[in-house]
């Protein structure tokens, strides 16, 4: 299968032919107050050890690195069962007054089905390879649709429309950090070997629907038959084996590594953390807009990138956390 890496997967701030934007804003990435004290109760402690990361499955995608299929060690850690909230991303802007890069820009990639007609009489550029995604002025973290749109009903829901240098912020507010690859995809698989999905190898075992995919004719018609057209709540569906959430599916969610089909190959295999320089960040687990004719990444192994700068309509992020001893 060929990778199709900027079919429905993100949009990114780096096609500026397309977006018409010079250059990134000068954003603040350092929060104003100190970090709150770390707190690890709501966190899941994941032994480490080793582990298959990888695959070789026909469904997947190579030209992304993918595979193959090896063995990788990892040292405990903690990671959290769901992705941050709006709620709690709402808590750390107000508690230290940071400003979203797509604030900053004033503008994000909104998905054309989502955009009001009042909006879209505003909308001037649309990504060329991709014209469902569309520059919206004033969409951002607050207003995921546009100006016209809030978060009314969706505090629970991820937060979307956050950068790679967003989540970087928020994590050292709380105290805790982003995942690496490795980290994300051991989590994932919620102790099963070598299985396509956080569940096993049949997407809809029984037809019962396991995540928030799109349902339909990509990317004009989607017929929400698992319960949503955008965001699920952080906590929809069941989660994976060691009680993680909407790994697959939902949202893209942002690791710590740079992205590359290649480096792992030869890279370390114990407690990777990805190539030292890179022009794009790595995403894992999918999201709403994946469907299996365009972007068939909700499968634990598949990987996406974008740009550290970029945000989407359909990109947040889960934190991870140090184990120390004491």
């Amino acid at each position: 299968m060929e990778s199709n890496m900027s079919a429905c997967c993100s949009a990114s701030r780096n096609t500026t032919a397309q977006v018409q934007q010079s250059q990134s804003p000068d954003v603040q990435i350092e929060p104003k107050n100190d970090a709150p004290a770390s707190n690890r109760d709501n966190m899941i402690l994941l032994n480490g050890g080793t582990f298959l990361m990888g695959t070789d499955d026909q469904e997947g995608f190579p030209s992304d690195g993918e595979g193959p299929i090896r063995e990788v060690t990892l040292k405990p850690f903690y990671i959290d069962p769901c992705a941050v909230t709006n709620a709690e991303f709402k808590q750390f802007i107000e508690q230290t007054g940071y400003k979203t890069e797509a604030e900053a820009f004033g503008w994000s990639f909104v998905f054309h089905l989502f955009v009001s007609e009042a909006t879209a009489q505003n909308v001037k550029t649309t990504v060329q390879q991709t014209p469902w995604w569309w520059v919206v002025e004033g969409a951002d973290w607050q207003h995921p649709e546009g100006p016209d749109s809030d978060l009314a009903e969706r505090m629970d829901h991820p937060v979307i429309h956050v950068s790679w240098n967003d989540a970087m912020a928020y994590c050292k507010w709380a105290g805790k950090r982003l995942p690496t690859e490795a980290e994300w995809e051991f989590a994932a698989r919620g102790g099963l070997a070598k299985k396509r999905y956080p569940w096993g190898d049949e997407l809809k075992p029984g037809g019962k629907h396991m995540c928030n995919i799109w349902q339909g004719k990509f990317p004009d018609k989607n017929n929400k038959s698992d319960g949503y057209a955008g965001t699920a709540p952080v906590r929809a569906f069941e989660p994976n084996g060691f009680g993680l959430y909407n790994v697959s599916g939902n949202v893209w969610e942002w690791c710590s590594d740079w992205f590359s089909p290649t480096y792992h190959a030869k890279g370390k295999r114990d407690n990777p953390s990805g190539p030292p320089k890179g022009e794009a960040r790595s995403m894992r687990g999918g999201s709403y807009l994946c469907h299996r004719s365009y972007c068939n990444r909700y499968r634990v192994a598949a990987r996406s990138k974008n740009t550290p700068d970029s945000s989407t309509g359909n990109i947040g992020f889960r934190c991870a956390a140090d184990v120390t001893i004491s």
